[in-house]
């Protein structure tokens, strides 16, 4: 049986404890990681970005720089109080507080880009489905899903290269277009299929 997804009480002790515990501030593995997830975007400018788990809005605000608009979500109100202070002169980027996949906004949106880093080994397996759908859905035919993973031994739900492959294999809607493996973590960039499209490499 697998372990059931970490719920918003787990994260809100962790933030409880350190304001930022997973040090986005000052981790140069952090910094490193961002620098390759910008440019696994390959130089494009997205009108409508999301980014799932955004945490204290360390990455939101580099992301916003390639964005028109943003919409970052997180489970915790004093992680996105920190962000939202971080990203206070950018009014193109709005913070909410979601339990995704549970509480995926109601109104569709038409993304051409959602971000989720280190965030799906958090879910178990059918929550990473059902994400992965609520992603294919809400993509505009052409955009992107980059997703980003840690890749050694954690105590979660999932490993993340296991996550990684469960959300691509979850839908037929969406088509790796990249994919970045280094020592600790790996980037996927998949693509929403375009009409008469199918999921393949």
């Amino acid at each position: 049986m697998s372990k059931a997804s970490r719920p918003p009480a787990y994260f809100e002790r962790l933030y409880a404890g350190n304001p930022d515990p997973w040090d986005f501030e000052t981790s140069r593995y952090e910094h490193e990681k961002y620098e390759a997830t910008i440019a696994a975007l390959g130089g494009r400018r997205f009108c409508s970005a999301l980014e799932i788990g955004c945490s204290i809005g360390v990455f939101s605000l580099r992301l916003a720089a390639h964005c028109d608009q943003l919409l970052a979500v997180d489970v915790v109100e004093s992680a996105l109080a920190q962000a939202r202070a971080r990203c206070a002169s950018l009014g193109h980027v709005r913070f909410e507080n979601r339990n995704l996949p549970q509480d995926w906004p109601e109104q569709r949106q038409n993304y051409d880009l959602i971000v989720i880093s280190e965030v799906l080994y958090f879910l178990n397996p059918a929550d990473i489905r059902r994400l992965a759908e609520c992603c294919a859905a809400s993509l505009v035919p052409g955009g992107y899903a980059l997703l980003v993973n840690y890749t050694e031994a954690i105590d979660e739900p999932c490993g993340g290269s296991e996550a990684a492959d469960c959300f691509f294999s979850a839908t037929n809607r969406l088509t790796r277009a990249r994919q970045l493996i280094r020592p600790r973590y790996r980037i996927d960039l998949l693509k929403a299929n375009i009409a008469g499209e199918i999921n393949g490499l």
